[in-house]
């Protein structure tokens, strides 16, 4: 009998839920579970269900970021006019929210022009190379302990991977225009990315020293022992300061869009494109922009972590913390506090491009190289230093 009783509390202590064909988890829902229990109520089989499930993440991936550069482009004309006291976009739909969309269908219907001596190609592939890492960079976004594309353990580490092949695309965009101004802005591309990516690289190394780990879930994780107060911006400040500035870099935000100012290089190496091919460009500005601003609430803002403890929330509720409502309550507000704290970034990067002036590029390599630089490295020994001396604080 006690054999039986043991047996049936460790069954419970696992908290898995089955409700309205919803899997539910200690840490949150099981989209892909979920999906293929909702096709198998149709007669389907386990493998047909888990080859149609397939393509529904990067299907997920693109929508996400489409909305999310229609939601970034209408903020960005709304804060801007209301920065130079306009009124911005107002009749494109209720306060202007249609503007972004026929933005998009205007360069979609718009002749597409390669110039003559331009190597055809590689004019091509250029906007393709920006974008598409860009887009596979959202594969370990975390929403939810379960709500993410793919929990690879190398998480964050692919992403800085797959962050440095942009500039190749930039790189490629304007050798191939046959345009000394878009030459010169494919190599101010390349200079910057390389100036800021070294000390971005060192800031996130200081986040994993203190995780021991480089997926996105377990830095998340490690953030939610005390709400709010565990948050790595308070560990981190330093680092955090270092990863947004040269994340503004990287997206080439004012005020380090140098590599297309246009009162030097008419617009860069984007110069001689026209259509599709320059709404990449912006279109994978924009979702580099949203990304970053996701990983920042990641790596320094606890991601999708309620500042109050969930367990406080239970309580508040008369609920265990196992209850189903709960763990659907935690995981729609994860969703919501990751969104959250993306946009007050993008709010902020916004502001930033449309008060500040644009930097010198000698200035701007000075401040990578001179001062991030060193800066990231004295705070990645530091924080080796109080690993060693605090391992209880900081991740021992």
């Amino acid at each position: 009998m006690q054999l039986f009783i043991k047996n049936t509390h460790i069954v419970y202590e696992e908290l898995i839920y089955k409700v309205n064909n919803i899997k539910i988890l200690e840490y949150g829902l099981d989209l892909e579970y979920s999906f293929n229990e909702f096709l198998k109520g149709f007669g389907l089989s386990s493998e047909i269900a888990h080859i149609i499930w397939l393509p529904v993440p990067m299907l997920l991936v693109l929508v996400a970021a489409v909305v999310g550069v229609l939601v970034t482009v209408w903020l960005e004309r709304k804060i801007s006019a209301a920065a130079q006291q306009r009124i911005g976009p107002e009749y494109a739909g209720a306060l202007g929210v249609l503007q972004p969309i026929a933005d998009g269908l205007k360069l979609l219907v718009k002749e597409d022009i390669i110039p003559a001596k331009a190597d055809g190609i590689l004019f091509t592939a250029g906007p393709i190379l920006v974008l598409v890492p860009v887009i596979l960079s959202w594969l370990i976004v975390p929403f939810g302990q379960n709500l993410l594309i793919s929990n690879v353990g190398i998480g964050i580490f692919l992403w800085i991977a797959l962050s440095s092949i942009q500039p190749i695309g930039l790189l490629m965009s304007g050798y191939a225009s046959n345009n000394k101004y878009s030459l010169l802005g494919g190599l101010r591309a390349a200079a910057q990315s390389i100036s800021y990516e070294i000390p971005l690289a060192l800031s996130v190394l200081a986040i994993v020293l203190m995780t021991n780990s480089l997926s996105t879930i377990d830095i998340v994780n490690q953030q939610s022992g005390a709400g709010i107060l565990s948050w790595n911006i308070w560990r981190q400040p330093v680092g955090f300061i270092v990863f947004w500035i040269c994340a503004l870099a990287e997206c080439e935000r004012l005020p380090f869009d140098l590599p297309e100012a246009e009162e030097e290089l008419v617009a860069g190496y984007q110069t001689e494109y026209a259509g599709m091919k320059f709404a990449l460009f912006y279109l994978g500005s924009y979702i580099n922009l949203i990304l970053s601003a996701l990983l920042v609430s990641i790596l320094y803002l606890g991601g999708w972590g309620f500042p109050i403890p969930v367990e406080i929330i239970a309580k508040f509720l008369n609920l265990p913390i196992n209850a189903p409502f709960i763990q659907v309550f935690t995981a729609s507000i994860g969703i919501v506090m990751t969104v959250l704290k993306a946009y007050l970034l993008v709010f902020i990067a916004i502001l930033l491009r449309w008060t500040t002036p644009r930097v010198r590029i000698d200035q701007l390599l000075d401040l990578g190289w001179k001062f991030l630089l060193p800066i990231s490295l004295a705070n990645l020994l530091i924080t080796a230093g109080l690993k060693l001396a605090f391992p209880q604080f900081f991740g021992g």
